[in-house]
């Protein structure tokens, strides 16, 4: 395949799509953390990048290894994405309920000298939301499966570049909102990513 205009046009609009969720979650850990720092938000936006460029190439392979398996796996994903994001987002939201109730305080000054307020988003935590934002992703390899392997790790570096810089402008826009909203960040975090869950499992299953 010849590597043309339309192709890098074409590509990044697939990343502008497939990075919705991803955005959406992004503001959701802004919100959470409005204190958050360049670094880590670039940190961030790059785990949710580096999922996104890696589903699509799974998928790609999984397509000409394993098809037959991948199709069996393929009804779960919609279910493994509602799980993840409700656990998070509800976990989110109960611990922005308990600081409307006045245990913010309490968190804040229990937590390590020199940390920041909103409860710093965890490794493992960040991990199931890029596993949970990307996963559908894996279909994305049956969109190309026809590409040779340079074009395939092309379009899903392009995709991941275009999930990183979207990223940051939603943790950019979370910060700033959470900022605003004080201890409800948390409460409007957390029904954004079950609600995100939610969309991805009905707009799967039906």
């Amino acid at each position: 395949m010849t590597w043309t205009i339309s192709f890098f046009l074409n590509s990044a609009l697939f990343g502008v799509g497939l990075a919705m969720d991803a955005f959406s979650v992004s503001m959701a850990n802004g919100l959470k953390e409005p204190k958050m720092k360049p670094g880590r938000m670039c940190l961030i936006a790059g785990v949710f990048g580096v999922f996104q460029t890696a589903m699509p190439l799974i998928g790609w392979f999984l397509v000409h290894t394993a098809a037959q398996a991948f199709e069996g796996f393929r009804p779960f994903i919609p279910w493994i994405a509602l799980i993840l994001l409700a656990y998070i987002g509800g976990k989110m939201l109960i611990e922005g309920i308990g600081e409307c109730y006045g245990r913010g305080a309490e968190m804040v000054e229990a937590a390590e000298p020199g940390e920041e307020s909103g409860a710093p988003l965890g490794v493992e935590v960040l991990l199931m939301q890029g596993i949970a934002t990307a996963i559908d992703a894996l279909s994305v390899g049956f969109t190309i499966a026809d590409l040779g392997a340079a074009s395939a790790v092309a379009e899903s570096l392009i995709i991941g570049i275009v999930t990183f810089v979207i990223c940051l402008g939603g943790l950019s826009i979370g910060k700033k909102v959470g900022d605003r909203l004080s201890g409800k960040a948390g409460i409007l975090g957390g029904l954004i990513l079950i609600g995100i869950g939610t969309e991805i499992f009905l707009t799967n299953i039906f």
